[in-house]
């Protein structure tokens, strides 16, 4: 199966404009696969995770470029950095947009060299797994946030089972679209080679199995406010360690730090951001999690549900070349709100829910902030795990699968 990707029309767009494009986002989400399947057929592909392609490139830059018959892809750049100030000089004797498209997994050396030698010449756009309407083949069709929150919306019905197995999956393109690979090998297979690879290159870390450990214990923590030194307790290692591992997951898209809204509250703040694993299905793995029963009846199961949908929201926004800002809000009077998105000075506040029973007591944030601030919100929503759609309070209930697979 083909999943149409939300980027493609963007990406499209801004091939016309820019001599260089730069795609990115983690290993195995689709880069490779989008830019071979939209311009395969008129630019050449070289892949620099080839040791004698790459070795070709680090020894002779100049002449490997030379022979290079533009346009041309070039898969996984950062393997061979040293190639950007030389394309920066091609590009500065032809401007023609589209000459190269560039693709990496890992946005600490690569965005060096990139801002480096290539400022003002090439656009940068992210990719992460399938987002949910990619999941369910609506991706050429997904609406951006504003569209999402501002259109009518008709009454949504789900089924619980659906949400266990979407969670359960992940969005990494391959093992959905290839029904013999069975999940558990995938996901190990992947989890060797990030770490042998992406890893070892960004930084010279010696012991790989206590990296591991850390790794875990991110997806264990997946949807908690960051606590870094009890992080950093939990594996044996320095706070100082600790935080540049978690630099690590954050440039390889492992994980994403949700920063606190802070604006105009007057109140006393959390000012630590909250973590989330960029893909349930690898969470779930690295919490021991080998199939949908013991998901449904695991304690993990709220902060995995939260995580599909914060983590959508992110995909939505990088997708769609979105510029709202994502944040949540933890106040020390316990006021809290999964999710806040910025988009045009309005806010929308998003409370996640992974119970089918809701109440009022899970919109009490919601109602209390639609008093304190109303001339800033322009919506209150609850995505839960509800058969269906209801108003309770004011406040806009959705079961969540139906609600973002558009």
């Amino acid at each position: 199966m083909i999943y149409p990707r939300t980027i493609t029309d963007q990406l499209h767009q801004t091939v016309k404009a820019f001599a260089a494009i730069v795609l990115t986002g983690p290993r195995q989400s689709g880069k490779t696969t989008l830019l071979r399947r939209e311009f395969g057929s008129t630019h050449q592909y070289i892949n620099l995770e080839n040791p004698d392609v790459q070795s070709r490139a680090i020894a002779d830059p100049i002449g490997f470029l030379d022979n290079i018959h533009k346009p041309v892809i070039i898969d996984e750049i950062q393997y061979a950095p040293i190639l950007l100030p030389y394309i920066k000089e091609k590009i500065d004797n032809d401007r023609t947009p589209g000459q190269w498209l560039l693709t990496g997994s890992q946005n600490f050396t690569l965005m060096k060299g990139v801002t480096e030698s290539l400022a003002g010449r090439a656009a940068i756009l992210t990719l992460l797994p399938l987002s949910l309407s990619e999941r369910q083949g609506n991706g050429k069709h997904s609406l951006d946030i504003h569209s999402l929150f501002s259109q009518p919306q008709p009454q949504l019905f789900q089924q619980k089972n659906l949400v266990s197995k979407y969670i359960f999956t992940g969005g990494y393109p391959e093992p959905l679209t290839d029904k013999s690979i069975f999940y558990d090998t995938w996901a190990s297979s992947y989890i060797k080679t990030y770490l042998e690879r992406d890893v070892r290159d960004l930084k010279n870390i010696g012991n790989l199995l206590q990296f591991q450990a850390f790794l875990k214990s991110c997806a264990i923590r997946t949807g908690q406010i960051l606590d870094l030194s009890s992080l950093a307790r939990d594996i044996g290692v320095s706070f100082t360690t600790a935080k540049t591992w978690l630099s690590i997951l954050v440039a390889s898209y492992q994980i994403i730090l949700l920063p606190q809204y802070f604006q105009n509250l007057g109140k006393r703040l959390v000012k630590r951001p909250k973590l989330y694993f960029t893909d349930t299905g690898l969470a779930a793995y690295l919490m021991g999690i080998r199939n949908i029963e013991t998901l449904d009846s695991s304690p993990q199961y709220g902060a995995l549900f939260e995580t599909m949908i914060v983590i959508d929201f992110f995909k939505r926004e990088y997708h769609h070349l979105n510029d709202s800002l994502l944040y949540y809000l933890h106040t020390r009077d316990r006021l809290e709100v999964d999710l806040v998105i910025e988009d045009n000075q309005k806010l929308y506040l998003i409370e996640i829910k992974s119970s089918s029973t809701i109440t009022s007591t899970h919109i009490s944030s919601l109602t209390r902030l639609k008093r304190e601030i109303p001339d800033k919100i322009a919506g209150s929503f609850l995505l839960s795990n509800s058969k269906e759609s209801f108003i309770i309070s004011g406040v806009t209930q959705h079961p969540a699968l139906p609600f973002l697979i558009k």
